[in-house]
């Protein structure tokens, strides 16, 4: 029986080492969240809104070439 005692003492002597596990887990799910909110956050300016009304509106606005139509705001940088 003194071998399953040393056994049982070397297992839970190990399982009481946990070490940077969940320090780790932790930085490693926030780094993820943190790295989605950036990306969306970052392409959400590289949006366009292509709806209907909006399309409608701003060809009316100006200009007969059927572009823009006068919308140099939010195309100022194309």
């Amino acid at each position: 029986m003194p071998d399953t005692v040393d056994t049982a003492a070397a297992l839970l002597a190990a399982a009481a080492q946990e070490g940077p596990g969940d320090t780790l887990r932790i930085v490693l799910l926030v780094s993820l969240v943190g790295g989605a909110l950036l990306a969306w956050f970052l392409l959400r300016g590289y949006r366009t809104d292509d709806t209907g009304d909006a399309g409608a509106a701003d060809r009316t606005a100006g200009g007969t070439d059927g572009a823009s139509g006068g919308n140099t705001d939010r195309d100022a940088s194309a």
